[in-house]
């Protein structure tokens, strides 16, 4: 791709897509060019926000444009594959928010679509292009508190949330699990890979949905992970990472740091701080650069959020589920998604 701007085509008009919204205008080669809701009365306010040329009352109109070089997909989780798909048979590049898909049926069907159709596709795991959370991966991976032992990491929102709430519907995917759940197994499987074996309790609301959920997943080099999010308390959001020779804290937000704490045996503590010209940290914008720079260098898929990462995930996902007893209206039975995992 010529180094022009890239045009973006944003499809929702929640909160999600207008913080995307308000960061890409911040970045010098990015352009939105068309904006898509279901309402579109929501579109055109969105439109005019963020002074967006076209505004779209139907998904289909997007995926159709032209002018278009990828759409950012920030619907609820329950439409990502309906709404993805769409843009990628049409042609169009897709960043779609995380949680990828409900399940993994749904996750490798748009694997599939991207790769029949030659387009990229990139889950928005925004930690992952995260430069802080790059350099603590960096740190790890050379070695630097040695092998790890342990990871724990957690996500809880104090609610309470009622029961008509997106959270706890279950036709929109609700509970903690795909919601926050997310983060802390991208975290672990970052760091280990996939797991080897996975054990999991929750607490399920009246509608069926996970309430909270703790998870402990097991590696064949002896690694554990424990992991636990909540929609019915408010938890530190923090993390840490347990090598042989060393830890790695990270403080609340751990998914979007602006600081992490090296401990290494017989050393002073090291503290890593975000560098201020990366922007705060709740911006989005690493992941949109990471995509421009993807979609520039002709490749379909990112390095830094490659598709068999994010088909790990959901693999973690639907196997927690399937041992806490959570399924969603429409969904095959739990042995129909997930594929077996030891433990």
């Amino acid at each position: 791709m010529a180094e022009r701007s890239v045009r973006w085509g944003i499809l929702a008009t929640g909160g999600i897509a207008a913080a995307f919204a308000a960061d890409l205008v911040d970045l010098a080669d990015a352009e939105i060019v068309a904006v898509a809701s279901r309402r579109r009365e929501s579109a055109e306010a969105f439109a005019e926000r963020f002074g967006v040329e076209r505004a779209y009352g139907d998904w289909e109109s997007l995926a159709a444009d032209a002018d278009v070089d990828v759409v950012y997909v920030a619907t609820p989780h329950a439409a990502h594959r309906a709404a993805a798909g769409l843009c990628l048979e049409a042609g169009r590049n897709v960043l779609c928010e995380k949680p990828f898909t409900l399940n993994l049926r749904e996750a490798e069907e748009l694997v599939a679509l991207a790769r029949e159709h030659g387009r990229f596709l990139m889950e928005a795991m925004w930690m992952y292009c995260n430069p802080l959370v790059r350099r603590l991966k960096a740190l790890v991976d050379d070695g630097a508190i040695g092998p790890v032992r342990t990871v724990h990491a957690d996500f809880g929102l104090a609610g309470p949330f009622p029961a008509a709430h997106r959270l706890r519907d279950p036709r929109l995917g609700g509970g903690a699990l795909l919601d926050l759940g997310v983060y802390p197994v991208s975290f672990a499987q970052l760091l280990l890979g996939e797991p080897d074996g996975i054990a999991a309790s929750a607490v399920l609301s009246p509608e069926g949905v996970d309430l909270q959920t703790g998870a402990v997943l097991s590696w064949e080099s002896g690694a554990l992970a424990s992991l636990h999010c909540s929609i019915v308390g408010g938890t530190a959001v923090t993390a840490s990472v347990t090598g042989a020779r060393g830890r790695i804290d990270v403080p609340s937000g751990f998914f979007h740091p602006d600081r992490f704490v090296l401990h290494r045996d017989g050393r002073d503590p090291e503290e890593f701080t975000a560098d201020p010209a990366d922007g705060p940290r709740t911006s989005l914008r690493h992941e949109a650069a990471e995509v421009m720079r993807a979609l520039r260098a002709g490749e379909r898929e990112s390095p830094l959020v490659p598709l068999e990462g994010t088909l790990a995930v959901m693999r973690t996902l639907d196997a927690v589920r399937e041992r806490i007893g959570v399924r969603y209206p429409g969904e095959h039975a739990a042995g129909d998604e997930v594929t077996a995992h030891a433990g």
